[in-house]
C-alpha cells in the first residue's frame, strides 16, 4: 500500500498493512536536509521564473521529508499564499503522483485567544453576544471558501488547528463552547466534507469536557490526543469506538528530552490503544516536531512504527509493556 492508501484506509475505520504516519509539521528540515522550508515572508517582492523556482525546489523538499519519514500526507505546504499553495500542489503531483495526499490548513472558529486578549475577548463574548456570533459566522465562511479553494486545487484533507484546550480542560466553559464554537465548526467540517475532503480537528489540552461536542461535529478525525493534558488515548478509545479515526499520541515532551524507555513506552501505549490492530488510528506525536527536538528520538520514535505498527503486533506490544513496568516497577 502507499502512504496515501494507508490513511484513507484508517480514515475510513479500517485497518490498512501498516499504522500510517503523519506530522501537522517538521520544524527540522535545515537540520536533516539543509534546507530552510519556504515561508510566505520569504516569497515578498519575488515573482516570475525566480518564485516558480522556489516554489518547485520547496515541494521538492516536502515530497523529500514525507519519503524520508514515510509521511502519508505532505503538511508543510501552509506556510504559503494560497496561490502559491495550490501551485505548489501541482508541483508535488509531478514529483510524486499520488503517494501522498495534499493538505490545507484552515479553521475559522474562535481559537483561544493571546494571553493579553483572553479577558477582552471574553467581556466580549458575553456583552455583545450577538455581535460575536456574527463574527463567528464571517470567520467560519471565510474559513469555508479558502478551505474549498484548497479542495478544488487538490487538497484531500483538511487540517483545521483552532486550539480550544488548555492542560486543565476548554478555555470557554462546555455551555459557552456549545454557543460560540460547536455551531460554527459543525458547519465547517460538513461543508468540507461536501466537497470531498476528509476533516481533522487539532486542538491540544483537554478536550474531555468537550469531546462530546466534538463528536456532534462529525470529522472524520480527531488530532492530538493530548497526555500532557492527562487526555488517555485508552480512555478516548473507549468513548468514541470507530466513529472518528484518532491521530497521536507519542508525548511530545518525551519525544523532546525524554529517554528511550519513555518514548517507548508512549510509543507501545498509543499503537496498543488507539487502535494498530482495529483501524481508525493514525500514529504521529501529540503536537508536531518542533525547533529543539533530537532527530535521533524522533527516529526512535519511527524505529519502534516499523517494528510494531502492523495488525498482527499486538501480542509482542503487550509483552514489551508488561517488560517496561516490570522494569520500572
Amino acid at each position: 500500500m502507499t502512504p496515501r492508501e494507508r490513511l484513507i484506509k484508517a480514515l475510513k475505520g479500517e485497518v490498512p498493512d501498516k499504522v500510517p504516519h503523519l506530522e501537522l509539521e517538521f520544524q527540522l528540515t535545515e537540520e536533516v536536509f539543509g534546507q530552510r522550508a519556504l515561508r510566505a515572508e520569504d516569497l515578498k517582492g519575488v515573482s516570475g521564473p525566480k518564485r516558480e523556482d522556489m516554489l518547485k525546489r520547496n515541494a521538492e523538499l516536502w515530497v523529500k521529508v514525507a519519503e524520508t519519514f514515510d509521511y502519508s500526507v505532505i503538511t508543510g505546504l501552509h506556510w504559503l499564499p494560497l496561490e502559491d499553495q495550490l501551485k505548489s500542489f501541482e508541483y508535488v503531483r509531478e514529483i510524486a503522483g499520488d503517494r501522498f495526499m495534499l493538505s490545507g490548513f484552515v479553521d475559522g472558529t474562535f481559537a483561544i485567544p493571546s494571553g493579553q486578549n483572553m479577558m477582552d475577548h471574553v467581556v466580549w463574548l458575553f456583552e455583545h453576544e450577538e455581535e460575536a456570533l456574527e463574527e463567528a459566522e464571517r470567520r467560519v465562511e471565510s474559513a469555508i471558501k479558502t478551505g474549498l479553494q484548497l479542495i478544488e486545487g487538490g487538497a484531500e484533507i483538511i487540517f483545521m488547528c483552532a486550539d480550544y484546550c488548555f492542560n486543565t480542560g476548554p478555555f470557554l466553559s462546555p455551555p459557552m463552547f456549545r454557543k460560540f464554537v460547536t455551531p460554527f465548526l459543525k458547519k465547517q467540517i460538513a461543508a468540507f466534507k461536501k466537497a470531498g475532503a476528509f476533516t481533522v480537528k487539532h486542538t491540544d489540552g483537554n478536550i474531555m469536557p468537550i469531546l462530546d461536542q466534538l463528536l456532534e461535529c462529525e470529522p472524520d478525525a480527531l488530532h492530538s490526543i493530548d497526555p500532557q493534558a492527562n487526555v488517555d488515548i485508552k480512555a478516548v478509545r473507549e468513548i468514541v469506538g470507530k466513529r472518528v479515526t484518532l491521530m497521536g499520541n507519542v508525548k511530545c515532551s518525551a519525544i523532546h528530552a525524554g529517554t528511550k524507555e519513555e518514548i517507548k513506552e508512549s510509543a507501545l501505549y498509543c499503537l496498543r490503544y488507539g487502535g494498530v490492530a482495529t483501524g481508525s488510528y493514525v500514529y504521529c506525536s501529540s503536537n508536531c516536531i518542533f525547533k529543539g527536538v533530537p532527530i535521533e528520538n524522533y527516529r526512535y520514535m519511527l524505529e519502534l512504527r516499523e517494528r510494531f505498527g502492523y495488525p498482527d503486533a499486538v501480542e509482542e506490544i503487550e509483552r514489551e509493556m508488561a517488560e517496561l513496568e516490570r522494569k520500572g516497577g
